[in-house]
């Protein structure tokens, strides 16, 4: 009886420690508010136009322009972009259309899967793109091109298109949402900064007596609602205490059972 209240104390205060860290790392339900994404896009890196994950950006541009969005994410993410390209009317002939997505680096990111390439006939509505990249680390040796937490961007054009369709008018909704991976995805460190364009651009006269004679230039300002992870904490760190926990009741458990009563075996007369 007593082996079992103490593994039942143990049990609850481990379900009661256990229980704060699931909350913490289950991803938010609730999306951004599509009132605040942008309705028109950029032209390059510098002037994309910034989204929060879960809204859907449009934009409206002429066959054969590039469009630029940018978006955040974050460590143990892993992001997956789609866009919607609602086709010229009076498009003659098919078109090939193509996403691509880059880090904070301007490195293109491999899609893990995803039709990131789709070529629409002529007369079709409309054409669907999808990349999902890998799962975003902490922290990667400087030769690798892993995706790195920070800004992404996501480009949108025509590869192949008819000279007699070129300049038609196309309208497009983007959107990027994340799964989180948890502790699995983790390791061990962390970025000093987030890849963030102009983060480390700071600049500030000297002997100012206030705060607007300082200017810091960023040139993306969107980051995740919970702020940027630190990298060294994950569920990880749950299940490994747990495992540990698990070890020694069960170390516990067959001491208890292996041990005997403890008492004296009886002898008979004249053994």
């Amino acid at each position: 009886m007593r082996i079992t209240r103490v593994l039942g104390a143990a049990l609850l205060m481990l379900g009661l420690a256990v229980s704060p860290a699931f909350a913490d790392s289950t991803p938010s339900a609730s999306p951004a508010e599509d009132g605040d994404a942008p309705t028109e896009a950029g032209t390059s890196f510098r002037t994309a136009a910034e989204f929060e994950q879960g809204q859907t950006a449009t934009a409206s541009a002429s066959t054969g322009d590039y469009l630029y969005w940018s978006f955040p994410a974050d460590a143990l993410q892993r992001p997956t972009v789609r866009a919607t390209v609602k086709l010229p009317e009076a498009a003659k002939s098919s078109s090939t259309w193509q996403l691509d997505v880059y880090d904070g680096l301007r490195r293109r990111q491999a899609c893990q899967y995803g039709s990131q390439t789709r070529t629409a006939e002529a007369g079709a509505a409309s054409v669907e793109l999808s990349c999902t990249l890998r799962t975003v680390r902490a922290w990667s040796e400087q030769w690798a091109d892993d995706p790195l937490p920070g800004t992404y961007y996501v480009r949108l054009t025509t590869t192949t298109l008819g000279t007699a369709d070129l300049g038609l008018t196309f309208s497009t909704e983007v959107k990027a949402e994340s799964e989180d991976m948890g502790g699995s995805a983790a390791v061990d460190g962390a970025l000093s900064k987030p890849l963030v364009p102009g983060i480390a651009v700071t600049s500030q006269s000297e002997g100012a007596e206030d705060d607007e004679s300082s200017s810091e230039a960023v040139l993306s300002s969107l980051e995740p609602d919970d702020g940027w992870a630190s990298g060294w904490w994950s569920d990880r760190w749950v299940w490994t205490a747990l495992g540990g926990v698990l070890a020694a009741l069960a170390g516990i458990g067959g001491y208890a059972l292996t041990r005997g009563s403890g008492r004296p075996r009886h002898v008979p007369p004249g053994a």
